[in-house]
């Protein structure tokens, strides 16, 4: 389950809807609901066998307040927990163990070395304080055999950042990154900023060129990373402005996703014409129908995102 706790961040990025800069609510989901639909995660895994990974998003998700506390009591009680996070509170003083306790899996977002990001992020000093929280991650894992948190770097690729890619995937290797993943620039959030940034055809050649030989590099230095050759048919199909509809994605799609809402949908790009509300589950035999629920949703009347699928699950970003 992706959960998008909250729409506050306290970052710029040019290239992101939750930008501090840009004028909009800024909401997080109620404490109460997300703790009681947790809850019912909880008793899911425990009727069904079916193990259950709940993967905080944002905005920045550290600023939801409570998200250690209730995310370390969710491990104990069996859940899987993961976070993306941009950093910003991961550097500090004791974070390293307190984050440890708290997550299976951390995935940062880094998109490119040193100076490069701080600007992208509006950041100054940004990188460096990433490589300390990574550093400090890696090594409390390397000593800790029961703290032992699955460490993931996510790079947005661009057209000016794409030279610095095998330079990046190498500095984080150093730095003890686990896995590595990518998305391209997307064009929904701010399509000005797209339009100046986005991949070419000719760069995602170049990408698909470089990968194979980055990834046994990679490879030989403990470091997955995730490369599928469909994956950069997606990057191709919209560099070009090829239409990739998608309108079954259910056998293609790990996840469901619930948004600051508290709609649940089968992604984030559909959950405003398909959703289930939360306040709907009232017992953990809801859970077992809640794909088959949307994707009947999805089949009567397809919303118009599908017929040029974005989602990045669907095309295998987690593939080897």
């Amino acid at each position: 389950m992706l959960w998008r706790l909250t729409t506050l961040c306290n970052l710029a990025c040019g290239f992101c809807a939750y930008d501090r800069r840009v004028r909009q609510p800024r909401l997080h989901m109620p404490a109460a609901e997300v703790e009681r639909v947790a809850d019912l995660f909880v008793r899911y895994q425990q009727r069904s066998g079916q193990p259950v990974l709940l993967s905080w998003l944002g905005g920045e998700p550290l600023l939801w307040p409570g998200l250690l506390p209730l995310s370390q009591q969710l491990r104990r009680q069996g859940l899987r927990i993961s976070m993306t996070s941009n950093g910003t509170r991961a550097w500090q003083p004791g974070a390293a163990q307190a984050l440890a306790e708290a997550f299976d899996e951390i995935t940062f977002s880094i998109d490119a070395p040193g100076p490069v990001h701080d600007a992208l992020r509006g950041w100054p000093g940004g990188a460096r304080r990433l490589e300390q929280a990574i550093r400090a991650l890696a090594g409390l894992r390397a000593s800790d055999n029961q703290n032992r948190p699955r460490l993931r770097a996510n790079v947005v690729l661009m057209h000016p950042t794409l030279e610095h890619f095998s330079d990046l995937c190498l500095q984080l290797a150093d730095w003890g990154v686990d896995e590595i993943t990518f998305n391209q620039l997307g064009g929904r959030d701010r399509p000005l900023f797209h339009r100046q940034h986005a991949l070419t055809a000719a760069d995602v050649a170049q990408l698909r060129h470089a990968l194979p030989a980055l990834a046994v590099q990679l490879a030989e230095r403990g470091v997955q990373l995730h490369a599928q050759p469909a994956y950069l048919d997606r990057f191709h199909a919209s560099a070009i402005g090829a239409a990739l509809p998608v309108l079954d994605c259910e056998a293609r799609r790990p996840t469901l996703f619930i948004d600051e809402h508290g709609r649940i949908g089968a992604c984030s790009f559909t959950v405003d014409t398909h959703a289930i509300d939360s306040r709907d589950l009232r017992q953990p035999d809801d859970l077992d129908t809640l794909r088959e629920r949307l994707r009947q949703q999805r089949l009567r009347t397809p919303a118009a995102v599908c017929g040029d699928c974005p989602s990045t699950q669907v095309f295998a970003k987690f593939g080897t």
